[in-house]
């Protein structure tokens, strides 16, 4: 909410590069993202293909001999052996290549060839299976497809090194239809659908490629914006904490004169003014407390605590309250227990007693009660701050705890709201591991839980 104004939001439409690479502020960084997921989707895929290639050896042992004199068997075992031997390289060589990068943090020629390699690997073992299945790879592309497919969603590329892969792969189906001695309209028909699949590996492997980039310059920009919001955070608290500290001695000084001026003798005119100064500055130094507490709990979750009983906690601050002469009856301490204890900063913690105590007061007419009750479960300490006062609208419920809240209203003889107070009442309450609800009904009253884990 704070930021709103120079934070814009992060709308980025999926360009497609199938021509070009990314910008040059992100090439570099992006090429090291994606090649150490490139080495990552190389050490599973050889992996798999490694298991793959095993139990199809096992099923050749335990299949009936009469089987293994199939047409092109020979052939199938062979580079059964081949693929066995030459994919445990990929899956070591892209293990200590992962391990590489993680030491640079940055990656070399020698993983984007090893991953290109890999990748041309693959997809040969699938076109040659096509081509052991039957001399007529079109009655058997699934193999030669699915090896497509997978490199082309698991590996990413830049376009030029996606338009060498693809040359490669043509110039090696085309040696293998001469080698398989195919007839004219044969090799014409395979040469076709050989196109027809590169384009379409070409246009997924850039289309991945796009998706992937959008989504990592997302990730960058988001990174980027959060660095700034968070030096502006750290901004705003020193200034806020400063100025809001610099305030206090010259309304302190503004308060010690009405003070003095107050033990002369002066007229009731002039007694009055000196009142209302009194209760200006005291306004102010709660406003200023307001902001210090903000920008001292923004960023900080954990608090000191120390083990608390509470009842005598709760009772000596409602007997504070009620010293104060004007609400001598009103504050009401209830509790169903004698013993309860708590781990909490007892400074803090009165603040937010203090507070929620304040606001029902604030809110209710003279003669209402605000009623502070303790109760327990067998884990849990519930403390209720309960009034009969005028309740909040249902539309402000939902902004009640947040920092500069709209829901900030006058009280009934004029007090005025920062929009702070619950929002350090939250804060303070859930440093110390606890929650806080609120229910409320307009013109019947309003009750704040809150809930602390309990201890023995």
């Amino acid at each position: 909410m704070y930021f709103s104004t120079f934070v814009s939001p992060i709308t980025h439409n999926l360009e497609t590069h199938f021509l070009r690479s990314l910008p040059g502020k992100y090439k570099i960084a992006y090429r090291d993202y994606y090649t150490k997921q490139n080495l990552f989707a190389v050490r599973t895929c050889s992996l798999i293909f490694f298991i793959i290639n095993v139990l199809l050896r096992l099923l050749v042992w335990i299949i009936p001999e009469s089987l293994t004199k199939a047409d092109n068997f020979p052939e199938f075992s062979f580079t059964n052996w081949i693929y066995l031997i030459i994919t445990p390289f990929f899956y070591w060589g892209s293990i200590l290549l992962i391990k590489r990068l993680k030491k640079k943090r940055k990656a070399d020629m020698v993983m984007i060839f090893f991953v290109f390699l890999f990748s041309f690997y693959i997809i040969m073992c699938g076109m040659y299976s096509s081509f052991i299945a039957t001399s007529d790879p079109r009655n058997a592309l699934t193999i030669y497809l699915s090896a497509l497919c997978v490199i082309s969603v698991l590996c990413v590329f830049e376009y030029d090194e996606a338009i060498i892969l693809l040359i490669l792969t043509e110039a090696v189906f085309t040696a293998l239809l001469f080698y398989s001695r195919a007839d004219a309209t044969e090799m014409l028909y395979n040469q076709i659908i050989s196109v027809i699949l590169l384009c379409g590996f070409y246009m997924i492997s850039r289309y991945f490629f796009s998706y992937k980039a959008s989504y990592y310059q997302q990730i960058v920009e988001i990174r980027v914006q959060n660095i700034e919001i968070e030096k502006a955070t750290i901004f705003k608290n020193q200034v806020l904490g400063m100025v809001a500290h610099d305030l206090r001695n010259p309304i302190g000084a503004v308060e010690s004169i009405a003070m003095m001026m107050e033990l002369e003798e002066v007229n009731e005119d002039t007694l009055d003014n000196i009142s209302m100064i009194k209760e200006s500055c005291v306004k102010a130094r709660s406003i200023i407390g307001d902001l210090l507490e903000a920008a001292r709990n923004e960023n900080r979750n954990v608090v000191e605590t120390e083990k608390i009983e509470l009842n005598v906690f709760l009772k000596n601050l409602v007997d504070a309250w009620k010293i104060q002469k004007d609400f001598k009856s009103n504050v009401v301490f209830i509790s169903t227990s004698q013993k309860m204890y708590a781990l909490i900063n007892s400074e803090k913690f009165q603040r937010v007693i203090d507070n929620l105590i304040s606001n029902a007061l604030k809110f209710s007419k003279d003669t209402d009660k605000v009623l502070v009750n303790l109760d327990q479960t067998r884990s849990e300490i519930s403390i209720k701050i309960q009034d009969q006062g005028m309740g909040i609208p249902q539309d402000m419920l939902p902004h009640l705890f947040e920092s500069f809240s709209k829901a900030g209203r006058e009280g009934l003889r004029g007090e005025k709201s920062t929009g702070l107070g619950l929002s350090i009442v939250k804060q303070i309450v859930e440093s110390h591991r606890g929650t806080i609800k609120v229910e409320s009904i307009e013109g019947k009253g309003t009750t704040f839980t809150i809930t602390l884990p309990q201890i023995v």
